[in-house]
């Protein structure tokens, strides 16, 4: 099975999703296209690399990911294909993988140069879905680009350590209005080395980070009902750190990013104690 999935800010209005599903069914009739998502923040880079870092671990090896976001091609904005943890990755050289391979290093990264090898009026989203099927088909990195080893940083997508203090940023926002930091799992541990910890934002402060959304009941003498709309930390599927109001629907009562007034990129701090 040939994989190749979509994560773009064209949303679903217009016709350019159905219109990239079909360049790519023209060019490679076998191929299973799935999804991610096409309501990514218009531009927002940092959106992106959340989105696709937790997305892509549930897919199998050799699958190709498809990130349409900022893809226009420009002295700044080159077009590059990586190829990570077994996965190929297809986007613009805008800082979104950045998020990526801070984890782990890249396979194999090239800056992808068949742009002259296609008919004059070909677009930027034309370049992709021709690399996109060429990987998916099994084809090598090396035919469609020249290989480089670094690609542009965007400092701004890591959470920043200072002293005993962990500075991090709003990143995402989901469907349920819980709010995503950039402060990873792992940076958190590798600091803080099991002390005791505060959470700060907008004035308040959260001082457990919990395993699971459940586990605010702290008493067996109320229901989980009793904690409906308390703030709580958690630590999310994708590794990153997240604010929420527990069972809260956000089109009725509010959210975290409502109710505690969070929006992209607002200032979230992890203190520890000495």
């Amino acid at each position: 099975m040939s994989i190749i999935t979509l994560t773009t800010d064209y949303g679903l209005k217009d016709h350019f999703v159905g219109a990239l599903k079909g360049k790519l069914l023209s060019e490679f009739r076998e191929a299973t296209i799935i999804d991610i998502s096409h309501d990514i923040d218009p531009f927002n880079v940092a959106e992106a690399a959340y989105i696709i870092g937790a997305a892509y671990s549930s897919f199998p090896k050799g699958t190709v990911h498809l990130i349409g976001v900022d893809i226009e091609l420009n002295i700044e904005n080159q077009h590059i294909a990586m190829q990570w943890n077994d996965q190929y990755f297809l986007c613009a050289d805008n800082g979104i993988l950045s998020m990526l391979i801070q984890k782990i290093v890249p396979q194999k990264l090239v800056t992808i140069n068949i742009h002259d090898r296609l008919p004059s009026d070909a677009t930027d989203l034309d370049v992709f879905v021709k690399v996109a099927c060429h990987l998916a088909k099994g084809g090598l990195l090396n035919v469609i680009g020249k290989e480089i080893k670094t690609i542009k940083e965007v400092t701004e997508l890591q959470a920043v350590v200072q002293d005993n203090q962990i500075k991090g940023y709003v990143i995402y926002i989901d469907h349920y209005g819980n709010v995503v930091t950039n402060i990873s799992k792992k940076l958190f541990l590798e600091m803080g080395k099991g002390r005791p910890y505060e959470i700060r934002f907008k004035n308040q402060t959260i001082k457990t980070i919990l395993p699971k959304y459940s586990d605010i009941k702290i008493s067996e003498k109320y229901p989980l009902k009793y904690y409906e709309g308390e703030k709580l930390a958690i630590f999310n599927e994708a590794g990153f750190l997240e604010i929420a109001i527990f069972r809260s629907n956000p089109d009725n009562v509010g959210s975290a990013s409502s109710l505690l007034g969070l929006n992209y990129r607002d200032g979230v701090t992890i203190d520890f104690k000495n």
